[in-house]
């Protein structure tokens, strides 16, 4: 048996319920050798507060991993952005783009690629076409998962790679 398979671990669609909790998953995403931010700085920064505001909205897809308990794993989802308000990965105002973290008592056994492969056939069975992404140059781990599920680099700014994955 998998260490990952030794814990009990669900996988849920995100519902409104879960804002609080994608606040909290988006901070690890942000930072993810953390604990440098915090929620409230979060939903301050509108740079971060645009992927968490309102959920959901028309057409965000999202899944949460927890013990049985409701103890949070991570999380994963997607939301359009406009041209005016476009966010880290953006690539089209058509083109969701994807956040993910994964608690850091959780990393290495797998819920990153089960977070990853239950939203993209969240988005695939809405009839979604594409999703985009931005990865840190410095996250390895990160990276190495979306290149195995087809990702493919599309832009570069700063210290980050956009990239692109067609359904």
């Amino acid at each position: 048996m998998s260490e990952r398979e030794a814990h009990q671990v669900s996988l849920r669609p995100a519902g409104a319920h879960d804002q609080v909790l994608l606040g909290h998953v988006l901070r690890l995403a942000a930072d993810p050798s953390g604990p440098g931010l915090t929620y409230e700085q979060v939903l301050t920064d509108p740079a971060l507060a645009r992927y968490v505001a309102e959920w959901p909205r028309t057409g965000d897809t999202g899944v949460v991993a927890e013990t049985p308990d409701g103890r949070p794993v991570g999380a994963a989802w997607a939301r359009t952005f406009p041209l005016t308000d476009r966010g880290h990965g953006f690539v089209s105002p058509a083109v969701p783009e994807l956040s993910m973290a994964v608690g850091p008592d959780w990393r290495g056994m797998g819920w990153g690629g089960a977070l990853l492969d239950a939203l993209l056939a969240a988005l695939r069975t809405a009839g979604v076409g594409s999703v985009s992404l931005s990865v840190r140059d410095t996250n390895a781990a990160a990276r190495a998962l979306y290149d195995a599920r087809g990702f493919a680099p599309v832009g570069h700014q700063g210290e980050s790679t956009t990239m692109l994955l067609v359904l």
